[in-house]
């Protein structure tokens, strides 16, 4: 931990922590005003219970806002990238589904696939990123910008790991498979997910998820998902280990 930039001093994950704990009173304030002021107007416009009850659902309504605000940038703040959230994410809705999940997987010469996804619905490599909080992800035209910038270096390589998975997979399952490549956001503020930018759809995890359910490109069988997920094993090593099948 002692290593991660979240926990070194001046680090701009420190600085957002330590300004998120110097704005709790004012945060306390704005609530208890905003609660004050909806227990009097609709005391005044119905009665007594029903404001004490509308100020409580308001406090609450703030507090959650606020939390769900903290809890995106967990993540980030922590310097990691969001693995660990996408694999609990995956465990509890696609794997369930029937789907297969390979995770940490290499692909020769481009890298790690954090996720590998294969369904009935297609083949899915998923990429992880965490931004600032503040940072703004959007699409321009068919572009993927991150506060104003491009991002040719992250989806180049993204489109170039999904190309060679997909290679590899066929020529060990002997048949032609196309992997998709998809980024789970952790964090910053994404306008009107999910969208695609340079061919790479950009989603909160959960959302990432059912746009993969709502949008198939093959239609497989069980039994061709069992197949084509352990070529893929074959295919793709753990930690760099090539596999006879894959070399």
């Amino acid at each position: 931990m002692r290593d991660r930039a979240a926990f070194t001093g001046g680090s701009p994950q420190a600085v957002y922590a330590e300004l998120w704990q110097r704005g709790r009173k004012a945060r306390l304030r704005t609530r208890a005003i905003l609660a004050g002021a909806t227990l009097i107007l609709c005391g005044l416009l119905v009665n007594a219970i029903f404001g004490f009850v509308m100020a409580v659902l308001v406090a609450a309504a703030d507090a959650l806002v606020h939390w769900r605000v903290y809890h995106a940038s967990s993540v980030w703040r922590r310097g990691l990238r969001g693995e660990e959230r996408m694999n609990r994410v995956l465990r509890h809705t696609l794997e369930r589904r029937g789907h297969r999940v390979l995770y940490e997987r290499t692909v020769p010469g481009h890298g790690t696939a954090d996720e590998l996804v294969v369904g009935p619905g297609g083949i899915w490599l998923v990429h992880n990123e965490a931004w600032h909080p503040d940072a703004e992800i959007s699409r321009h035209g068919e572009r993927l910008f991150v506060d104003g910038r491009t991002q040719t270096k992250l989806v180049r390589g993204l489109t170039a790991r999904a190309d060679a998975a997909a290679e590899l997979i066929s020529r060990v399952a002997e048949v032609p498979v196309k992997v998709t490549p998809v980024l789970a956001v952790h964090g910053g503020r994404i306008v009107r997910p999910p969208f695609r930018a340079d061919g790479i759809v950009f989603a909160p995890p959960l959302r990432l998820v059912r746009w993969m359910l709502r949008n198939p490109s093959a239609d497989r069988s069980q039994e061709e998902v069992e197949a084509i997920a352990r070529a893929a094993v074959h295919a793709l090593p753990i930690g760099g280990r090539l596999t006879p099948h894959a070399s």
